[in-house]
């Protein structure tokens, strides 16, 4: 607060000259009346200096650079004839120059990390009219007229705003089109494909559609063996003289016939490709080739790839037609392989022809370093753990088996420091997470029948396979855990990936269930009061005794326990309906959390991302997952009339196998409303459901909410479900609703910041959790959905984003209704989230 009413004292135009104004906005009027389009504004060279809440913090960074910080240096050394004496006598010469030194690094930081002001210059202003009225020609207003006004600040001196007037005027219709073109095959190839004309006749002029035509038609004919045509042969002819607001379209395909005709049809007669080139060895002898399906295959050194492996991503195929889609998909698929770098494709008329009708295809692929290693470093905190250190190492062996393929050692480990009443060791770090995984990636489907009919390579299919493995020791309840994945992953376009696991198996082993109240404090101390509550007699055994052996607290674990099974044996008659309803909730729970699971899963995931890069802020992206466990089990158990145990559930290795259907949607949407500014949000819903063989869904399926990626009022596993206020330190459900809204700008250079709204719970539906509270039945229940609301501070190094989000309970659902709203709003009560680049 106190920089910001530094920074609002400052003078804004320090750095603007007499005759100068800085420029404060810009307005758009257009036909009389004031507009907002992006587009418009894009066409304008001079935008204001971006503010936050009005305050132009990156200019007043900037005016508080020094712009002569040598000439200030010196006269302040000079100020005085014995200062300079001084100074040297105390420091040194080389010292006093390090003064200035710094003084000149410290301008230059400033200059660099704030924004200079934005003079109004004529020439920019000119242009960008020219600019404005150049856009709306193009859109067919060929008489639009534009016109500026600086409009200066009659409170605040050398400050202007610019009003830019356009006035469209009537715009132009297409009345004909007239196509003349060279070739009669063209002539052919065009009446195939004129369907999808982006140009019509009857509207309006728009040169965007012109453009868009002329990429249509050369990607159409390069698509159709024509190897020398491109987009200059393209052009079109607008004659709007005396035409009364009418457009009349010559479209011209022609050739400069001194050039090779770009009107042939051209056929890939032979394709070569060298498997280990390199710069350094392209002057060399060829020692090793293979002819395989029609390619040859070359190599410096004995051939390390089975041809299939390599032509399975080659689309270019001897004896067709050139096709400039074949060639840029050859690209993408030699590059997904990830054992090559990005390869050369050249291709050469065969001179053996004399029709000059022939391509010879030269790939050269330059082999990556067959082994990689890597190991990273991190810090963390969470709520398990105060302080933690972790690392992850990786072993990448590619084309192992001669087959592009790419096998992968990893193993991860982390030593952390709890003051969590379940970990007694007094060392700093006496938590600790140890694991590892083998991961192995084939570039094709690995099924017993052939799928190509089905996904062809076009779609880049891959195959993979791991096998994984984790334990904890003093972390909850000590878990022990092993998976093993089978997935296939392939894209039929560049914004649609589906992802099959076929099979998905984990195992979870819980070796310290008796530490269960030590981990869930909370459900101990409820257990803890219904016990030494007065309208009940327990067993004096469940307890420790004081000196006058009266009970001071339930034993963990037996006394605990012996208290649960007489109450689940119904020992206890006099207990309240509350009382009851806390004790089922809590067993309940426990059960859960402390049974070991088998799960046996297939899953399919469908994504549609409309994101074309890092950088992209206008995009959709929308992921849908569908996920059933246990049916083939339990369809085998059925067959093979294997016995139930005690409670009437199959066991695979003395383990009863989960049984569920799980279903979760998500969209991410982002809107760029200007160059620094985006609008960002996600929805989210997902349930799972037991059925068969379970009546509760494992803790490492379910969901949980809160943490620096969800609800970030509320710290991760701490939100829900429902209204139910247990305060547990590990809440979860099977069933959540989520939507985020952010809204991020920029405050300085690297500094970014942002606004969010968080809303969402998780609730229990459709299992064995009786609790009102935590239960979604009716949608009525949504009442019960937490909103947070909040800000953030982040730094974009450019790799990654350091991101700091505060936030605070807006309306939390476990308080009394009435009370909900803006309790807990306040510093007090705020929960600071850390995480690396953006939440969603």
């Amino acid at each position: 607060m106190t920089l910001i009413l530094l920074f609002a004292a400052c003078d804004a135009v320090k750095k603007v000259g007499d005759n100068e104004h800085l420029l404060t906005k810009n307005i758009l009027m257009l036909d009389g009346e004031e507009i907002r389009d992006p587009l418009v504004e894009s066409q304008i060279l001079q935008e204001p200096n971006s503010a936050l809440a009005g305050l132009p913090i990156g200019l007043h960074v900037y005016n508080l650079a020094n712009e002569n910080p040598d000439s200030t240096h010196y006269q302040w050394v000079n100020k005085t004839p014995n200062r300079k004496k001084k100074l040297v006598a105390i420091f040194s010469q080389k010292q006093v120059d390090a003064i200035g030194n710094s003084r000149r690094g410290l301008s230059n930081w400033l200059k660099e990390t704030g924004e200079a002001p934005v003079i109004i210059r004529n020439d920019r202003t000119e242009r960008s009219r020219q600019r404005i009225q150049e856009y709306y020609k193009s859109l067919g207003w060929f008489n639009a007229e534009v016109d500026y006004t600086l409009i200066p600040n009659e409170k605040k001196e050398k400050r202007a705003t610019i009003t830019y007037n356009i006035k469209r005027n009537q715009g132009y219709i297409i009345d004909s089109i007239e196509r003349k073109f060279d070739s009669p095959l063209i002539d052919s190839l065009y009446n195939r494909m004129r369907r999808g004309s982006s140009i019509r006749k009857g509207d309006r002029y728009n040169l965007s559609n012109f453009i868009s035509e002329r990429e249509r038609v050369t990607f159409m004919l390069r698509n159709s063996g024509m190897y020398h045509f491109n987009q200059e042969y393209i052009s079109f002819i607008i004659d709007t003289v005396n035409t009364e607001q009418k457009a009349n379209v010559e479209y011209l395909i022609t050739h400069n016939e001194t050039e090779k005709d770009p009107f042939k049809i051209h056929t890939v007669s032979k394709i070569n490709i060298i498997t280990d080139y390199s710069y350094s060895n392209r002057n060399q002898s060829l020692k090793d080739s293979i002819n395989y399906n029609g390619y040859t295959l070359y190599s410096y050194n004995d051939m390390d790839y089975k041809p299939k492996a390599i032509t399975d991503a080659i689309f270019l195929e001897p004896g067709k037609v050139f096709r400039d889609i074949d060639r840029t998909l050859t690209y993408n698929h030699l590059s997904e392989l990830r054992v090559f770098r990005y390869p050369n494709i050249s291709f050469v008329e065969d001179p053996a022809d004399s029709t000059k009708t022939n391509l010879i295809a030269n790939i050269l692929l330059t082999p990556r370093k067959k082994y990689a290693f890597g190991v990273d470093f991190d810090l963390s905190t969470s709520p398990i753990q105060e302080f933690g250190i972790g690392f992850n190492s990786s072993f990448l062996i590619r084309n192992i088996f001669k087959g592009a393929e790419t096998l992968e050692f990893s193993a991860r480990g982390s030593v952390g420091s709890s003051r969590d009443a379940s970990v007694a060791s007094s060392q700093f770090f006496n938590i600790s997470e140890v694991g590892g995984d083998i991961k192995l990636n084939l570039p094709r489907i690995l099924f017993p029948f052939n799928t190509e009919s089905i996904i062809p390579k076009s779609m880049s299919p891959s195959t993979g396979i791991s096998v994984g493995a984790g334990s904890q020791h003093n972390i909850g309840l000590d878990k022990q855990n092993i998976n093993t994945i089978l997935n296939y992953k392939w894209s039929p376009s560049r914004i649609h990936t589906y992802r099959l696991d076929l099979f998905n198996v984990q195992y979870v082993r819980n070796l310290n269930t008796s530490n269960y109240f030590n981990v869930y404090r909370n459900s101990f101390q409820r257990l803890n009061d219904i016990a030494l509550s007065n309208n009940i007699s327990p067993n004096i055994s469940y307890f420790e005794l004081d000196e006058n052996n009266f009970p001071i607290g339930l034993q963990i674990p037996d006394g605990a326990n012996a208290f649960l099974d007489d109450y689940r044996n119904g020992v206890f008659n006099e207990l309240t309906r509350e009382q009851s309803q806390i004790l089922r909730n809590i067993d309940q729970q426990k059960d859960r959390l402390t049974e070991n699971n088998l799960i046996f899963a297939t899953n399919i995931t469908w994504i549609r991302d409309s994101r074309r890069n890092t950088f992209d802020n206008q995009f959709s992206r929308i992921r849908l997952k569908l996920e059933s466990a246990g049916t083939l089990l339990s369809g085998i158990s059925q067959l093979t009339g294997m016995p139930k145990n005690a409670s009437n559930n199959y066991e695979i290795f003395n383990v009863a196998f989960s049984q569920y259907i799980k279903f979760e949607t998500e969209y991410v949407r982002y809107w760029a409303l200007s160059r620094s500014t985006t609008l960002a949000m996600r929805l989210f819903g997902g349930i799972a459901i037991p059925y068969g063989n379970s009546n509760s869904i494992p803790f490492a399926r379910s969901y949980f909410a809160g943490g620096p990626n969800d609800n970030r009022g509320w710290q991760p596993f701490r939100l829900g479900p429902g209204s139910s206020d247990f305060g547990d330190q590990f809440n979860e459900a099977n069933m959540k609703l989520a939507a985020n809204f952010e809204y991020r700008y920029t405050i300085l250079g690297a500094f970014k910041g942002a606004f969010f709204v968080d809303v969402g719970n998780i609730w229990n539906a459709l299992d064995n959790v009786t609790d009102e509270a935590s239960v979604f039945n009716e949608l009525d229940d949504l009442r019960n959905i937490a909103i947070a609301s909040g800000f953030g501070l982040r730094y974009d190094f450019g790799f990654f984003v350091l991101r700091l989000d505060a936030g605070f309970k807006t309306y939390n659902p476990a308080l009394p209704e009435g009370e909900r709203w803006f309790k807990e709003y306040n510093f007090s009560n705020y929960v600071l989230n850390i995480g690396v680049n953006y939440p969603f």
